[in-house]
């Protein structure tokens, strides 16, 4: 990896969104393109962040400094990589169920999910079941991932799963869930395709998802 990119990645590990924004404007201006940017020293970075995570040697506060400093350097990035014609790996619909108002973690998943390189559409907070559906039928998402926060509001994670169904786009779509009080075994009970237990996993369950 050459001197420029590494400095990029490092500015991710560190949080330090000053020196991923510089990095990313030194590189772009030596013309080196925003594909290797991204997928060489952000995409890497943001992964070796989720790892620190699981490791237990990064907390919220570090990943979410780190996502920062990613963000800040995607935000320059994005009309090259329009321009470059770069595809996202897929596209993921996300959103905290009808009724929940909780969204730091939501907002994490999405992060690390575009560190991956997805494209995220962020629905927001307590959302219908028919929203859902509408973005998926908009986007052409491949992925939903469904937030609670609440034992009360887990109960629209199984009719968000039957809207898709009864709108006939349940096989063309992988539904995930998570949040503190979801588990593995309620995942499995509603037919959700996926689990994860924080964002870090969130990521690695969809890209398993669209692979």
């Amino acid at each position: 990896m050459d001197v420029m990119l590494k400095k990029i990645y490092q500015g991710v590990l560190d949080g330090d969104m000053d020196k991923v924004t510089t990095g990313v404007q030194a590189a772009l201006d030596e013309n080196v393109t925003a594909e290797a940017i991204l997928k060489q020293s952000m995409m890497g970075a943001m992964a070796e962040v989720g790892q620190l995570f699981e490791d237990g040697e990064y907390f919220v506060p570090e990943l979410l400094v780190a996502a920062r400093a990613m963000q800040g350097g995607l935000q320059l990035l994005k009309p090259f990589l329009v321009a470059e014609a770069v595809e996202p790996i897929g596209k993921v619909v996300t959103g905290t169920v009808k009724g929940d108002l909780h969204d730091i973690g939501k907002n994490l998943v999405g992060i690390m999910m575009e560190g991956a390189g997805f494209e995220i559409i962020d629905m927001g907070t307590d959302v219908s079941p028919e929203k859902f559906v509408e973005a998926v039928k908009k986007s052409g998402a491949q992925v939903v991932a469904l937030s609670a926060l609440l034992t009360t509001t887990m109960a629209n994670m199984p009719n968000t799963i039957k809207a898709f169904e009864e709108s006939g786009l349940r096989n063309t779509v992988k539904i995930m869930v998570g949040g503190a009080p979801v588990t593995e075994e309620y995942a499995k009970k509603i037919g959700a395709d996926g689990y994860a237990p924080d964002a870090s996993q969130a990521a690695k369950v969809a890209l398993a998802l669209v692979s």
